[in-house]
């Protein structure tokens, strides 16, 4: 018991070490790729802009397709060996859809925006497309400012109608690719996705605001799928899914000052969707606020055998108004009760620390804990959490989770105290 505690503290002390460590190495790399094209004596090469009025799109005209003129723009960017801007001006461009492909000849392509990308508004047109705005195997592209408008209200009423629909498409995906950022972007109404990062590495996503309705199904705000250094920061994320999810094969990830309201919180997972996968590590998410969601920083796992994992999580400083369920643990997630009742998750979490979390749920019970009996949760520390129900007490509930409590902890009911821990261990 004694090591297992003492384990427990050094943790506790090395992640946010590491995690600034990561974060710096995050950003020194995006810094350096959006500087490439340095001269010698230190002056940065004049870059090359391309307009996309200059190859055929058509401003505010909502019934021409302007994707080819977009998508000779880039050809001509990523073929040059110079560093270059593709610039869209102030006006509304629609688009169908539109796949910008790698590797290019420079790695500082800046998709520089002060205008609206518009979809279809006939969710049939993009019925099968899995994406409306693709990168793939880009290196160092950056996305900045403009809005993309996913125009997804015609699918959400097919969906609601319980009328045989298409998935519907992500508005903005960057697949195996690295160096990239996205800064100040607004994305609208997402049919699915608003942006997803798949198998990329050095993200770097700032200043963001992304909205749907709180009955919009499937409309995450940011998916991260086997993407390793991570960072976003400063955004408004307002959806009718997950706010932010970190899927399988996620590796160091820094999340800070975040607003997250309407949607499903913050989560890590679903886990554990196929027998072999990675999982998640070393996540850090700090200083955020979530307001009247679902939940707010969940982990969740499917209910059945797996190899995954969500290890080394911290959730610090975070606040909650009216929130559903604020601290949540999930092993048993079964949606439509398919292929998993009666099974036991596999997925091992472990090391996972709630520090400085604050505010309201709406629900008594504002822990809850549902870990696997096979594989019971270690490691979970509370440290310095209150948390109230109806300006009353609230309550927690806790299975096959092993942990202990840091300074006050409300509600209680899941773990000892540390000093009690440690006098246990002593006897």
């Amino acid at each position: 018991m004694t090591l297992h505690t003492t384990y427990f503290l050094l943790s506790s002390l090395l992640l946010p070490i590491m995690f600034f460590s990561l974060t710096a190495f995050a950003d020194t790399l995006t810094f350096n790729i959006l500087n490439c094209g340095a001269k010698p004596d230190g002056s940065i090469a004049a870059s090359l802009t391309f307009n996309v009025v200059d190859y055929g799109a058509k401003p505010d005209n909502t019934k021409f397709d302007s994707a080819k003129a977009f998508q000779s723009a880039w050809t001509h960017a990523c073929s040059s060996s110079k560093a270059a801007t593709i610039y869209v001006p102030k006006a509304k461009f629609y688009i169908s859809s539109a796949t910008f492909n790698g590797p290019c000849k420079n790695n500082a392509i800046t998709l520089k925006m002060d205008g609206t990308l518009v979809a279809p508004s006939n969710f049939q047109l993009t019925a099968q497309s899995k994406n409306w705005i693709l990168f793939r195997q880009v290196n160092g592209v950056t996305v900045s400012g403009g809005v993309i408008d996913g125009q997804g209200s015609g699918l959400w009423a097919c969906k609601q109608s319980g009328k045989t629909c298409p998935r519907g498409t992500t508005s903005l995906e960057f697949t195996n690719s690295q160096n990239i950022l996205i800064s100040g972007l607004t994305s609208l109404n997402s049919q699915i996705y608003h942006i997803v990062m798949n198998k990329c590495r050095n993200v770097k996503m700032e200043s963001l605001n992304i909205y749907a309705p709180a009955n919009s199904p499937n409309t995450d705000g940011i998916d991260l799928e086997e993407t390793t250094y991570a960072t976003i920061l400063d955004s408004n994320i307002g959806t009718g899914d997950d706010c932010i999810s970190l899927g399988h094969g996620t590796f160091n990830v820094f999340i800070q000052n975040v607003f997250c309201g309407p949607g499903h919180g913050i989560s890590v997972g679903s886990l554990g969707r196929k027998e072999k996968e990675n999982g998640v590590q070393n996540v850090t998410v700090q200083s955020c606020r979530l307001s009247n969601t679902q939940n707010g920083v969940r982990i969740k796992s499917w209910g059945r055998p797996s190899t995954g994992f969500g290890r080394d999580i911290r959730f610090q400083h975070i606040t909650m108004t009216n929130v559903k369920y604020p601290i949540i643990i999930d092993q048993n997630y079964c949606p439509h009760h398919q292929d998993c009742p009666g099974q036991d998750s596999g997925v091992k979490i472990s090391n996972v620390t709630y520090q400085s979390i604050y505010g309201t749920s709406a629900t008594l019970v504002a822990i809850k804990m549902d870990c696997s009996p096979k594989f019971p949760c270690k490691g979970i520390v509370l440290d310095d959490v209150k948390l109230t129900y109806k300006n009353g007490k609230a309550k927690a509930s806790c299975s096959h989770a092993q942990g202990f409590d840091v300074d006050l902890v409300e509600p209680t009911g899941c773990f000892y105290s540390r000093a009690t821990e440690e006098f246990l261990s002593s006897i």
